[in-house]
């Protein structure tokens, strides 16, 4: 009980520490409507450069819990990139009615999975933006910060035909929780499937897998909020799926940070996981140096290195003419498997005394609806 508090207390001390951020932004981000489905009822918000020409790459940025789209972009400097080096930014965003704290539903099955919920919204939105602004299916990458972190592991998973790369920043593994309970556990690095079984529930995903994505990986030592031993058990399920169970690492240190990366049979780098030194729950940006990005506020913290850039790097976007990924073109439109029956919950009777404010509490932090 007392381990359940501590993690119930810091999500409450982190979404008063977010409150007042979702009301901030530079209006850069652009509203889209009218992609089709949305069984999720997520909104999407978008940025566009001037002049982008056809066949730009899309990067798809998922924002934590306490946040919007306008103040993740803010924060991490991805429109500013965007504009730099010439690719076109996919924003979902979630609505207070489906989580009150801005989370998205990562754990619950019926929004982390193909063909259902907030899963399906990101997809359809992913594939109208391709169609309208005739970008390059085979390059499009995806990165969120914690429950954005969380979703982006879903994406990664459960739509592989989509994606060429994706970047979890302070997230968890693929379907490591399904219920609320679990959840909680997982974010304090406690519990959790085997890591054969993790690798069995991102295989099962998709119905035909394809390509892997290459992953990169970022989480804060500090971090109080999630754990940083998920950091380990990402890379070891994205391990599992390249096939690179026995492959030998390769260490280094970036801005001062610890890397660790994992090579394919080629010889592609295609996992990478940074360990940011002293840094608690948030992305990693630098203000302050020579490739400074975004600014800092909430979750969004001074760490001597640009997340952003990084990982921008690592996909192959920032130099004079972006790298091609050697990969099918996905269709404009994927056929989509059809939806499984969801299994209505069972609402339980509301507990009293401690139980209650338990309860209460998590709904602030939005990990109960």
């Amino acid at each position: 009980m007392r381990r359940l508090g501590i993690t119930v207390s810091r999500l409450t001390a982190m979404r008063r520490a977010g409150l007042a951020a979702v009301a901030e932004g530079d209006g850069r981000l652009a509203a889209m409507t009218g992609f089709g489905a949305n069984p999720g009822a997520l909104d999407a918000r978008v940025y566009v450069p001037d002049d982008l020409p056809a066949g730009a790459a899309l990067v798809v940025v998922l924002h934590g819990c306490t946040q919007n789209a306008a103040v993740y972009d803010r924060g991490s400097g991805w429109s500013k990139l965007a504009d730099r080096h010439g690719f076109a930014l996919l924003y979902p965003e979630q609505r207070r009615a489906n989580n009150h704290n801005l989370c998205f539903n990562w754990y619950a099955p019926a929004d982390a999975r193909r063909g259902d919920g907030e899963a399906r919204s990101i997809a359809r939105m992913i594939e109208h933006m391709v169609a309208e602004h005739k970008l390059d299916a085979t390059r499009i990458f995806v990165t969120g910060l914690s429950a954005g972190g969380a979703m982006t592991a879903v994406m990664l998973a459960a739509y592989p035909d989509l994606f060429a790369g994706g970047a979890i920043i302070a997230g968890l593994p693929f379907a490591s929780a399904n219920t609320l309970p679990e959840a909680l556990e997982r974010m304090r690095g406690s519990g959790g499937p085997s890591r054969v079984e993790l690798a069995r529930r991102a295989r099962a995903a998709a119905p035909q897998r394809g390509a892997v994505p290459t992953l990169s990986v970022w989480h804060g030592t500090r971090d109080a909020i999630v754990d940083s031993t998920n950091a380990g058990v990402i890379v070891d399920q994205w391990r599992d799926l390249h096939g690179l169970t026995d492959a030998k690492s390769l260490v280094d240190r970036v801005d001062g940070h610890r890397r660790e990366v994992w090579h394919d049979r080629d010889g592609r780098a295609v996992i990478e996981k940074y360990d940011i030194e002293g840094m608690g729950h948030g992305t990693p940006i630098d203000t302050r140096g020579d490739e400074a990005c975004g600014n800092a506020g909430p979750h969004m913290l001074e760490a001597n290195i640009c997340s952003t850039r990084r990982i921008a790097e690592s996909w192959g976007l920032t130099g004079t003419v972006a790298a091609r990924k050697e990969r099918t073109p996905a269709p404009a439109s994927s056929p989509e498997p059809r939806s499984r029956t969801p299994v209505m919950p069972v609402t339980p009777p509301r507990p009293s005394g401690v139980g209650a404010v338990i309860e209460d509490a998590l709904r602030a932090a939005g990990l109960m609806r």
